[in-house]
């Protein structure tokens, strides 16, 4: 009985109070507070990859006390004004959303930064290295292993071309709905990226 008494008395001390789990972000698998630590420590600018299923972001960032600074950004979803019409996911469209970030930083008077995944994998060829690659294309300075960006052949597309024009035209249309419903012809995939390429260098 006494017991019970205690636990009613602790349970109405606490009722009404919002309980806060630290590191909330952590726990949501969004922020590697001991990576972030580690970069944060270097005083450097941080190009920032991140990546869902259908969409590649890429920031310039500047810690501040009171909130980071983002000095240039872009998501592969802004590449449709840039002409390109193809995933917003794959190799290329990460580069491209690389390559517009870096752009923007360059023209911003920035050039220099340490690369930011977060928890994307870091193996060579990644996606991030994609976007990497896109940015160091565009003038910027970030160190970084050697091998571990994607071929060029494999950014621009060219095995995604060679496959669609090897297609049955059932399979192909299949195949390849979501881009005939954007306009886009995978056929001519490395065209496409091209175009979309040197309009984003032409800035």
């Amino acid at each position: 009985m006494v017991f019970s008494i205690k636990i009613n008395k602790m349970a109405s001390k606490n009722h009404g109070k919002r309980r806060t789990v630290p590191f909330r972000r952590k726990h949501e698998n969004k922020t590697d507070y001991h990576k972030r630590l580690g970069l944060l420590k270097s005083g450097k600018l941080r190009f920032v990859v991140r990546k869902s299923n259908n969409t590649v972001v890429c920031q310039v960032v500047e810690y501040q006390a009171d909130g980071d600074k983002i000095i240039a950004a872009a998501s592969s979803r802004d590449l449709k004004k840039q002409g390109w019409l193809g995933h917003t996911a794959n190799t290329s469209s990460a580069y491209l959303t690389g390559l517009l970030v870096g752009k923007k930083a360059v023209k911003a008077g920035v050039k220099e930064a340490i690369l930011d995944m977060g928890f994307l994998p870091s193996r060579p060829g990644a996606k991030a290295f994609a976007a990497l690659k896109g940015a160091l294309d565009a003038g910027m300075v970030i160190p970084h292993g050697d091998g571990s960006m994607p071929a060029d052949d494999r950014i621009a597309g060219h095995a995604v071309e060679d496959y669609a024009k090897n297609l049955d035209k059932s399979v192909y249309d299949r195949q390849f709905s979501a881009y005939k419903k954007s306009g886009f012809k995978p056929e001519e995939y490395v065209k496409a990226f091209e175009a979309a390429k040197n309009k984003i260098m032409s800035m």
